[in-house]
Formats: structure tokens, C-alpha cells, sequence
């Protein structure tokens, strides 16, 4: 991973210490809580129902086993015991006191982690593919690029008071890991006929209260232009977007009410005023590529008789193997993915002591590289197929073996109405309900891929408008309701879901998708997932199925 140097680490201390001071000024009264709020908020600290949440900065979801075990530490000494990772890869400690939060950030500058730019109308983390350097798939090292655009944007005077909140994915392989297009700029990774290197440029994609799949406004921008394009970008959006109404404040907004060809053409002409002033040097792009450690990958045959005689005589083995390995770029390497979801447990979520296993797991097999993904688990990229049954003995006994990536179990869920004050509904409790339906291994591995993604409020933090199955919970007279919407997809071919019916009540949500899954079986065919099935037969069999009881 990208390796801090001392401009990065002050940054980062200052920051700390200013903040320090800040809360103290609140503590004696010298700031009232409207004072405070905009400093907090700019450290990642929020208010919510019961305490104080700290969202920490996981730069495009890339950590290293000592801060890793530091936020166990950190979880373990300020907060109950644990930390929930969450859709844009960051981790959030949900029980923080106020007096405390100094100190955490000192702690967090001690291994190069911070809050910045975690909250506020800014540019948030970006999120890249979680496979990056793995994966054979990929042109280009994703990460290299997003830390670019983090050393670009982090306190950029210009785009630190946006309209409202901004954020980017990037992914440079075929399969989207990232969600990039529904995100405020989505940038895929692309070689042109002459082998150059260079981005799709999406804008506009996001969910929330208006969703929209982001249009392509540049098929191809040559990656020395990044910087200077999405300047052009950002310039139209601040001088245009909303500022009146937060809830068309994003530039989603804007580009629909401006439409994809006139906002590009305001892009294009922002653009030329700007020039190749803040093209990007190579010699910067190669200092920020080497600030990355190198991976020494040892020459392997492809097939390891140690994991193939373990997976004979250990079928639980076998299927983590079958479910949670993914090809790597190496012979004889699997990327091994973590599911934080276990049947009952809260999506997301890891204990302390979860993370230290994670921690040593990825130095002592993991060449030090922990990821984290948006769909809220963890990935050692870089083990050999020789480790993995040590690795799958040592998560079993942590309680994080299920092997159930993208199987109907791996939801998605937002804190939802046990932490946020914005929920209108409980979402954790939901994702539970649903996976205790499909705690049969059998069962779900017959299901295959299905998305199922659960939002506690219209704010969409837990991306329902984007899965296979979306549950959006509502608040109708004081009482829990769940909108069910089927078909989207937050993958390289994105598509926002379609309304079931009307909102379900808490007890019908479990057996309604227990009963979408059924319609599925019924349905499918050879080699069709979910989300196949569905766009070919449509809305009206499920929609049948599940209000039945009310004709």
C-alpha cells in the first residue's frame, strides 16, 4: 500500500491537534453545539442517537496489519469492543465520547490514519476495486490513480465547500467492483488502440432520494488529463449546483436538469480555460506509483496439492474455497475474501478481536495488505493457495470463515435506526431476519449471486436502489414499513431497481424474500442468476407471488 512521507504525516498530526483544541473550546462552553458542529464534522465526527459516531478514513480501502490492529486497539479502549466498515470502505466507532476523540485521532496519526474529509460537503474518500494488484483483470493499478485524486483533493481550497457531498470510484477491470456508476464520478480504466492508458469518465450516477445511473460524458481522457478534467468538472458543479435546497444539491441533479450534452459541453469549455497547467507530470504519477510497497510473488505451480488434500477431508473447507477464493494474477496466489456477515451477526460489523486475527493473518500470510470492500467485507489479495487452509482454520475460529461472498446471505445493511437519528427504519435486524432464512449452505449455494441491499432511510447509505433485491425501510403513522424494489444492479451493468408493490410491514420482509427466491427457482434458467431471471421474465411473477394474500 502507499507508504505516508513526512508532508503526509504532519498534515495529518496538525490536523490532530487542531482538532484538539477545538473540542476543548466546546467542553468549557466557549462553542455552543452550532459552533461545533461544522468543526466536528469536518473530523468525521457525528452525533447520533446514543453517542457520538468517528468515521476514520480508509483511503480507497487499502490498510496495513499495524492499523488494522490499531483500530482493534482503538475499538477495544474507546468504544464497545468493535467497528463497522462501511459502503465507501471507511471504518465508523458508533460509541465515542466526545473528550475522547483527540486522543483517537492522535492514536489513528500515530500509524498514518486520520477523519479527514470523512463528512462535509467535500470530496470523501474514493473507493477503488478492492482486487486492485491481484487481480488478472486489470490494466493499471486502480490504487495508484485514486491516490492521485486523494493528494489532489485533500484540503483543496477550492472544492472544500462544495454544494454538497462528492464522491469517485475507479476500477481498471472489466468487472466493477466499485459501483462506479452511481457515483458523483465514476472512472473506469481503459487502453486505447495505441496501448495508452486512459479513463471513461462518468458523471452523475447516485442514489439516495433521486437515483440515477451516471452517463458517460468522455469515453476516453488520457490519464496525464485526470486532474485538470474532473477540475473542469467540479468548477461547473460549484458554480451551479444547488445551494438552496440540499436535496438537489448533488450533481446528479444538475446534469439531468442541464442534460448529458449541454453539461458537457460546459465541462469541455471549463476545460480549455484551464489548460495543461495541472496536467499530471510523469515524473509524479511514477513517484506516487513507487510509493506503493511491491509484492514479492514467489514462482508457484498453479494447483497446491496441500489445499486440494485439506479440501478433500474438509468439506467446510472446500466450500470458503469454493465461495470466498478468487482468482489471482499469480499462479499458485488466491485472493481470499473475509465476509463480515455471519448468519445473525450485524453486516459490516468486526470485533476487536476479529480484527487482530485479520491483522496477523495479513502480515504473516497476506504480505501486510488487508482491504476493504463496499459491500462491507474484508480481503487478504495476496495469499498462497498453499496458506489458505491455515487461513480458513484461523477465521473459522474467529467467526469470520462463512462462505457466503455474494451468495443471498452477503447483505448489504446500513446502521439504520439502531445508530442513525436521519433512519426512519431498523435495517441491521432485517439483514439478519433474511439471512437466518438461508442459513442452509446448500440452499444458498443453489441460489447463487443475489445481491440483497437494505437502506433505513431515503439517504439510500445502504445502496437497496442498486440490489438484486432493494429494501428500503419507511416510516408510515409511526410504524416500520419495508419498499421492495427489484432488478438493480450496482455492477458494470448498473441499473436501478424496479418498485415490487406497496411497503411491506417488519414480520413480512423475511418471508417476502424467501418468496422472491422461490419465484427464482421456479423461474430460472440454465446459468441465470437472480438478476437474469428477473430482467427477463420481469416484475409480474415475483409481484404475484408475494401479494398473493391480498386478492
Amino acid at each position: 500500500m502507499y507508504q505516508y512521507d513526512t508532508l503526509d504525516k504532519a498534515m495529518v498530526a496538525d490536523r490532530a491537534a487542531e482538532f484538539r483544541g477545538q473540542v476543548e473550546r466546546r467542553l468549557s462552553g466557549e462553542l455552543t453545539e452550532d459552533q461545533f458542529k461544522p468543526l466536528r464534522l469536518m473530523n468525521g465526527l457525528y452525533l447520533q442517537l446514543h453517542a457520538y459516531m468517528l468515521r476514520v478514513a480508509i483511503p480507497y480501502g487499502s490498510l496495513n496489519p499495524t492499523q488494522m490492529r490499531k483500530l482493534a486497539w482503538i475499538g477495544r479502549t474507546y468504544d464497545k469492543g468493535y467497528g463497522h466498515f462501511t459502503t465507501r470502505t471507511n471504518l465508523q466507532f458508533h460509541w465515542i465520547k466526545l473528550r475522547d476523540t483527540p486522543d483517537i485521532l492522535d492514536h489513528l496519526a500515530e500509524v498514518d490514519m486520520h477523519a479527514i474529509q470523512t463528512s462535509g460537503n467535500c470530496i470523501r474518500n474514493v473507493t477503488a476495486d478492492p482486487y486492485a494488484g491481484a487481480t488478472a483483470e486489470e490494466v493499471d493499478d486502480p490504487r495508484v490513480w485514486a491516490e492521485v485524486l486523494r493528494q489532489w483533493s485533500t484540503f483543496h481550497p477550492e472544492f472544500s465547500f462544495l454544494p454538497r457531498k462528492f464522491k469517485f470510484a475507479i476500477t481498471a477491470s472489466p468487472k466493477d467492483r466499485t459501483a462506479a456508476r452511481v457515483h458523483d464520478i465514476g472512472l473506469v480504466m481503459r487502453r486505447g488502440r495505441d496501448g495508452a492508458l486512459g479513463f471513461e469518465v462518468i458523471v452523475g450516477g447516485g442514489m439516495g432520494r433521486t437515483p440515477y445511473v451516471g452517463p458517460t460524458i468522455r469515453e476516453f481522457l488520457p490519464v496525464d488529463q485526470l486532474l485538470s478534467y474532473v477540475e473542469a468538472i467540479l468548477r461547473v458543479y460549484n458554480r451551479h449546483g444547488r445551494r438552496d435546497n440540499k436535496y438537489k444539491a448533488r450533481i446528479k441533479i444538475l446534469v439531468a436538469a442541464l442534460g448529458t450534452e449541454e453539461f458537457t459541453r460546459q465541462v469541455d469549455a471549463e476545460w480549455a480555460k484551464i489548460g495543461a497547467d495541472i496536467n499530471l507530470p510523469d515524473a509524479e504519477v511514477a513517484r506516487i506509483r513507487a510509493a506503493f510497497a511491491t509484492v514479492d510473488f514467489e514462482t508457484l505451480p498453479p494447483r497446491s496439492e496441500t489445499l486440494e488434500a485439506a479440501k478433500a477431508v474438509t468439506p467446510a473447507l472446500a466450500r470458503f474455497a469454493r465461495n470466498n477464493l478468487k482468482p489471482h494474477k499469480r499462479p499458485g496466489y488466491a485472493i481470499v475474501e473475509i465476509s463480515l456477515k455471519g448468519i445473525g451477526e450485524t453486516p459490516g460489523d468486526a470485533t476487536s478481536d476479529q480484527m487482530d486475527v485479520v491483522a496477523d493473518l495479513g502480515e504473516r500470510y497476506g504480505h501486510g495488505d488487508i482491504r476493504v470492500t463496499h459491500e462491507q467485507n474484508l480481503v487478504l489479495p495476496h495469499v498462497k493457495l498453499d496458506d489458505v487452509p491455515e487461513v480458513w482454520a484461523a477465521l473459522r475460529d474467529a467467526g469470520i470463515a462463512t462462505p457466503n461472498i455474494n451468495l443471498v446471505s452477503d447483505i448489504i445493511a446500513c446502521p439504520g435506526l439502531d445508530y442513525c437519528a436521519l433512519a426512519n427504519a431498523r435495517a441491521i435486524s432485517i439483514a439478519q431476519l433474511i439471512a437466518g432464512k438461508f442459513r442452509d449452505p446448500d440452499r444458498a449455494e443453489d441460489v447463487g449471486e443475489l445481491k440483497i441491499k437494505i437502506s433505513g432511510c431515503i439517504n439510500a447509505c445502504g445502496h437497496h436502489h442498486v440490489g438484486h433485491i432493494g429494501i428500503l425501510g419507511v416510516d408510515k403513522k409511526g410504524e416500520e414499513f419495508y419498499q421492495l424494489t427489484l432488478g438493480g444492479s450496482g455492477a458494470e451493468d448498473a441499473s436501478l431497481g424496479a418498485m415490487l408493490g406497496p411497503a411491506l410491514p417488519y414480520d413480512r420482509v423475511a418471508g417476502a424474500v424467501d418468496t422472491l427466491v422461490e419465484v427464482y427457482l421456479r423461474e430460472r434458467e440454465p446459468g441465470e442468476r437472480f438478476l437474469d431471471t428477473f430482467r427477463r421474465a420481469g416484475v409480474a411473477p415475483f409481484k404475484e407471488a408475494v401479494y398473493a394474500d391480498a386478492h
